[in-house]
């Protein structure tokens, strides 16, 4: 039977790589303009590129599993759909709707299915398999949790379980909140769901999009290897700091201007910024026209001003509106001063207004061009003494924290473009229009005397068909223009460790994703920010809950010390219930030499993976989202409830403390 098996596997791998040398084939063809020119052959390259990485990504692990239905078909379950001549499948794709039985059949409600078998693969050699017949057999889930961690976390479809399975598949349009303890899998769980919406939703998120927002950058190093390693690319990942194009960053401010700048009260200082940089004169502008020279004083400029707002438009938009309302309250005072009839001059003002130099510069003094980035800069350098928030001052006004994130993007609302972007596009299209025409009226003149060759030429060559021809291709992928371009919008947004954001972080994504599409992951009671959510309706008021509560990563001895910890934490929160226990007991050691021990620790395990969180280590937030085999907490008792919470629950093997001070009463377990 191991042979049979072996040779199906075999029989795999030769159709993944025919399949992938064919792919690779249409790739060169592609590249080297096979297919055509212009955007044909930019479609036949994006999609042969798409179809190589997702074959090679298909490579470790490629089949599986095996389910068999009552009337003895038998279904193979791998990472990819494969197919013989006839369309029939050879390898089922873990998505699709006949793989499902897979994860979800059990021996309470079988599903049709009379076996389900588990192989297991090094490379591409079958070395074992085991079958569950449905019972409750956790052989294959345990000798994955029980197998040791690396750098980068691994995919779970192989031991995707039944409860998880039902909300990646989730027909949900959209916010779902997924809320579960450490290891409940539910980071995994929301990458899955993003490989599962790409395989069923392909062509529109292909277009669009996924965006992953993790809490930080070694965290997204970590997930990063899941999506690929099922063949999805289509993605961007980012932390918080970098949801602004331009500007990456992750120092953080203090937790009293954290909160400060991640509540919506400080929408009302961005709006009071922006209007602070829509003056009036102290003292009258001389403008300066042929005859005379009219000044404008704080009554026009206010008029104009009132006019401007009126259109309710970002500020740059509104400049030009600004501007007619300066020259159109200009004209009578001119008209007045050069002493002729008003009917006779009125025109010809208006005119040399609209064309005056001096009243383009005061309309830049007045109401200037801004950018994000300076009108923020401006205002910690001081001008929020002028709208009383002074709290916000700072020596350099540019050394961007991640709460400044959110507030650039809003007054990019704010603030809007000054059309510039738009006539460069609209001059470019005319100067493409005008270039067609012309080849039009020369072919008109050259064909005017054949009129069967002029009318299959006008067929084949049209102004639209020659318009095209000078489109600048943009080559850059999915993920490069995506993440450059701060208007652009996901089909899907996926936001882990959701508790840290603040309701200023949620404005930028629910913009970055209208249809409100996402997957949010967290777990109120690892909230370590000040500034975070304490409830998921301030995310949106509504969306879709599900809990996952089962603990897949920390041993049940290892929870034994951190359920004290999560009741002082909230003392209403429920321990995740662990599947396992593996008979190692979490230690804690009283030490003289911190440096010493910590030193000592690292010496003693040299396989696997170990983590030191406390000082000398990871400080708990950037342990967050991580496992490791082996965990030293180091002076615990100088961590908050929640710190220590997360600290504890990374390891998936053993637990250690090493403290120089008393430990608190609700962390001694001996």
């Amino acid at each position: 039977m191991l042979a049979n098996e072996r040779a199906k596997i075999t029989s795999l791998y030769e159709k993944l790589d025919q399949e992938r040398n064919n792919a690779a084939a249409e790739l060169d063809s592609a590249l080297k303009g096979g297919k055509g020119g212009g955007w044909e052959r930019e479609v036949a390259v994006s999609t042969w590129s798409a179809q190589v990485s997702r074959l090679k990504a298909a490579e470790e692990g490629l089949c599986f599993g095996r389910i068999d239905g009552e009337a003895g078909e038998s279904t193979y379950v791998g990472r990819v759909g494969l197919f013989d001549e006839e369309y029939e499948p050879l390898l089922t794709d873990w998505r699709a709707p006949a793989a499902r039985r897979f994860y979800t059949a059990t021996a309470a409600n079988p599903e049709g299915i009379v076996l389900r078998r588990h192989f297991h693969t090094a490379g591409r050699e079958l070395r074992d398999f085991h079958d569950d017949e449905l019972l409750s057999d956790m052989t294959a889930l345990r000798t994955a949790l029980d197998a040791p961690r690396s750098s980068v976390m691994r995919d779970i479809v192989q031991t995707i379980q039944s409860e998880q399975d039902e909300i990646i598949r989730s027909p949900h349009q959209g916010v779902l909140v997924i809320e579960g303890g450490p290891g409940t899998g539910k980071t995994a769980v929301a990458l899955h769901r993003v490989a599962y919406l790409l395989y069923v939703q392909r062509e529109r998120l292909s277009r669009k999009g996924v965006l992953v927002v993790g809490p930080n950058s070694g965290f997204l190093r970590y997930i990063g290897d899941v999506l690929p390693s099922l063949g999805e690319t289509d993605v961007v990942f980012a932390t918080p700091g970098e949801l602004y194009p331009g500007v990456v960053t992750a120092a953080e401010d203090t937790p009293e201007l954290q909160r400060f700048k991640g509540s919506l009260h400080i929408l009302d200082a961005l709006h009071a910024a922006v209007a602070d940089r829509q003056q009036v004169p102290v003292d009258p502008i001389p403008i300066e026209l042929e005859d005379v020279t009219v000044p404008l004083d704080a009554y026009v400029a206010a008029v104009a001003r009132e006019k401007a707002r009126s259109f309710d438009l970002p500020h740059n938009v509104a400049r030009k509106h600004f501007f007619l309302a300066l020259a159109e309250e200009l004209v009578l005072p001119a008209v007045e001063l050069i002493g002729y009839d008003w009917a006779e001059i009125e025109a010809d003002v208006r005119h040399e207004l609209l064309n005056s130099h001096s009243l383009r510069q005061a309309v830049d003094e007045l109401w200037p061009e801004l950018t994000p980035e300076q009108l923020l800069a401006d205002l910690y350098a001081g001008r929020c003494f002028r709208i009383g928030m002074s709290r916000l001052h700072r020596a350099d006004p540019t050394a961007w924290t991640v709460s400044d994130i959110p507030l650039l993007d809003e007054l990019a609302e704010l603030l809007g473009t000054d059309g510039s972007a738009e006539r460069v596009l609209a001059e470019t299209e005319r100067a493409e229009r005008e270039y067609a025409e012309g080849v039009m009226q020369i072919l008109d003149n050259d064909y005017e005397m054949y009129d069967d060759d002029y009318t299959r030429t006008v067929d084949w060559v049209t102004t639209h068909v020659l318009t095209g021809r000078h489109t600048v291709v943009d080559h850059r992928t999915l993920a490069e223009r995506a993440s450059a371009d701060r208007q652009w919008t996901y089909g899907h947004v996926v936001v882990d460790e959701a508790q840290e954001l603040a309701p200023m972080d949620w404005r930028i994504l629910m913009r970055r994703c209208p249809a409100k599409s996402m997957t949010v992951v967290g777990d109120l009671a690892q909230r370590q920010s000040s500034a975070g959510v304490r409830g998921w309706d301030e995310v949106h008021p509504r969306f879709e809950y599900r809990r996952l509560e089962i603990n897949y990563r920390t041993p049940g001895e290892v929870m034994d010390v951190a359920a004290p910890v999560l009741e002082v934490v909230d003392p209403f929160a429920v321990v995740p219930m662990s599947v396992r226990r593996n008979g190692i007991r979490p230690w804690s050691r009283f030490v003289l030499d911190l440096e010493e021990a910590v030193q000592t620790e690292l010496e003693m395990h040299t396989t696997g993976t170990i983590a030191v969180i406390g000082p000398g280590g990871l400080t708990p937030k950037e342990a967050k989202g991580l496992e490791f085999d082996v965990v030293i907490v180091t002076e615990p008792q100088r961590m908050s409830p929640s710190e220590l919470y997360v600290a504890l629950t990374r390891a998936t093997q053993r637990l250690g403390v090493l403290h120089t001070e008393p430990l608190p009463s609700w962390l001694c377990w001996e």
